[in-house]
């Protein structure tokens, strides 16, 4: 290790039966940088009674106020001011803490789109979304590949998936790539993907489905958003509204819909140009 279009409108359980890849008990490890003073059982690689409990609060991992005035749309050469967005890891994390992997789906694609801008020209709320790899100690881990898939706007996935008449809402959609890519973290072991926040379909929650590879040894999760962001984008977004409320909220999402909820909610921000710019740290080994 080195350091440093909505899919056919089937319910999640036809989606998932005999299709969803599970991964047998791996872990996904999350950094959570606790309040100074706070309680600590002198653990950094596991969870606690305590931790747990934390966790079922939505809001205490993510944050939905920024500089700009509405979100912006049209895609992300609506990022205008990337150049101004703040580092979301600027401040040191205190505790790295054990999470529960979640499956990888059955909408993944086994072609690799190394690709920085991964929307392919498609519309959205535009997103930036970075990642950063760390070990148990919160040491950077370089040379990590790390793996983003979601859907449009519309809730359909792209590309030739292995079950394509369930994953896209046009099956043309199996010769593109959107919203699909791949990078290598750098030695402070970061990644970043220019996006759009995703859509919804029948029975899940908006998502980010991601995986990280390390000494080839893959872990896979997903990453969810604050509800009260999600309600708002799909109520009041000029891209998102004509799609309605999503049938799925995350507490009932039967994925992430857990004691572990917060853990897979992804910190966001307003940019100064109405971009989300969408941050989660990642530990996948123990240091």
């Amino acid at each position: 290790m080195t350091r440093k279009g909505r899919p056919t409108l089937l319910t999640r359980r036809e989606m998932t039966e005999g299709l969803l890849l599970s991964l047998g008990g791996a872990f996904f490890f999350g950094c959570v940088a606790r309040a100074e003073g706070a309680d600590d059982d002198g653990d950094g690689g596991s969870s606690s009674d305590t931790n747990d409990a934390s966790a079922s609060s939505e809001t205490s991992t993510s944050t939905s106020t920024g500089s700009a005035e509405s979100w912006a749309s049209g895609g992300t050469k609506a990022m205008t001011d990337k150049a101004s967005y703040p580092d979301p890891f600027a401040t040191a994390t205190v505790a790295c803490l054990l999470l529960t992997s979640a499956t990888e789906g059955p909408c993944t694609e086994a072609a690799d789109q190394v690709r920085e801008d991964i929307s392919e020209g498609y519309a959205g709320l535009p997103m930036r979304l970075a990642l950063r790899v760390v070990d148990t100690d919160c040491n950077p881990i370089a040379n990590a590949k790390v793996k983003v898939w979601d859907t449009q706007l519309t809730g359909s996935y792209s590309g030739n998936t292995p079950n394509n008449d369930m994953c896209l809402k046009t099956q043309a959609d199996s010769e593109k790539h959107y919203f699909r890519g791949v990078q290598t973290t750098d030695d402070d072991g970061r990644v970043y993907f220019d996006s759009c926040f995703p859509g919804w379909y029948r029975g899940r929650t908006p998502h980010v489905h991601y995986s990280v590879t390390i000494d080839g040894k893959t872990f896979t999760s997903q990453l969810v958003f604050d509800q009260t962001l999600v309600s708002e984008i799909f109520s009041t977004h000029t891209d998102y509204e004509q799609f309605g409320q999503p049938d799925t909220a995350n507490a009932t999402d039967d994925v992430v819909g857990n004691a572990k909820l917060a853990t897979f909610i992804a910190t966001t921000a307003r940019m100064s140009d109405g971009a989300m710019l969408v941050s989660k740290e990642l530990v996948v080994f123990n240091a």
